[in-house]
């Protein structure tokens, strides 16, 4: 079975050390998009991921942001899942005392509370621009235009986010899919989503003479993990983490070393 499809993790997986495509990655993704379509799959925001396809051509392709929770198709929202403000509300409330960096996303708005030592190294990451807002304004918006979170993500010391994160597991075990990517971050999801369900969605409603079977998979870290496992071709980047590296069943060199690029090269 040839791979017909491609997904790919952005952050520690595509990016180079200026965190942009490289020439490499850019030319592979360009000889192949007549074909065979290539879609960026992340935790990131839309906004945050659409330079990225201007670089390669690829802006045509469905988008799967927040790490499935928003799937973008010719720019519509197709699927969309929120964590309830009844949730975020009790999030906000606990970290009253704790003083974690509570950053929150809905579609393509980033609100953070300050313009802190935090929220400096999302912007030089993602190359967006967050508005300032305290949590408690951005929460009274959005109930009154009856919108959720599609993430929260959650930075601090480690003890805080240690605290947190058991307040988050004892409270919101079923309804909360807790990605913890540094011992610093807490990614906050709605526990029904996942990057595997986003990749269903696709198949099942876009790419419908398609299977997980014709699946390219590439990443590296643990929210990639039930896709990887999934995907006919799971491929982790060489620095992905011991258990990405386990379930999948290729790997290639490591993001920063063209390695989405070196596979889709030598295989594609």
């Amino acid at each position: 079975m040839q791979p017909k499809i491609v997904f790919s993790d952005i952050d520690g997986t595509l990016l180079n050390k200026e965190r942009i495509l490289s020439e490499a990655t850019i030319t592979q993704f360009i000889r192949i998009k007549e074909h065979i379509p290539v879609i960026l799959i992340s935790s990131r925001m839309p906004s945050a991921m659409v330079h990225l396809q201007k670089m390669a051509s690829i802006e045509h392709f469905p988008i799967i942001a927040y790490n499935g929770g928003l799937i973008l198709v010719n720019n519509n929202v197709v699927s969309t899942n929120e964590i309830e403000c009844s949730i975020l509300e009790k999030i906000i409330e606990f970290n009253k005392k704790n003083k974690v960096h509570l950053s929150l996303y809905n579609t393509n708005d980033w609100y953070v509370p300050e313009l802190d030592y935090w929220a400096k190294r999302e912007i030089n990451n993602t190359k967006t621009t967050p508005e300032v807002l305290a949590n408690e304004k951005v929460l009274q918006l959005w109930k009154a235009k009856q919108k959720g979170a599609h993430k929260i993500m959650c930075m601090g010391d480690v003890d805080a986010i240690d605290t947190l994160y058991h307040f988050l597991e004892e409270n919101f075990n079923l309804d909360l899919h807790l990605y913890r990517s540094k011992s610093t971050y807490i990614e906050i999801a709605p526990a029904i989503i996942s990057k595997k369900t986003a990749v269903q969605y696709l198949l099942d409603h876009v790419y419908t003479d398609l299977s997980f079977e014709n699946v390219v998979a590439f990443g590296d870290n643990y929210n990639d993990i039930e896709m990887l496992n999934a995907a006919g071709f799971g491929v982790a980047v060489a620095n992905a983490k011991k258990e990405v590296l386990e379930v999948s069943n290729h790997t290639t060199k490591a993001g920063a070393d063209d390695g989405v690029a070196h596979f889709i090269k030598n295989n594609i």
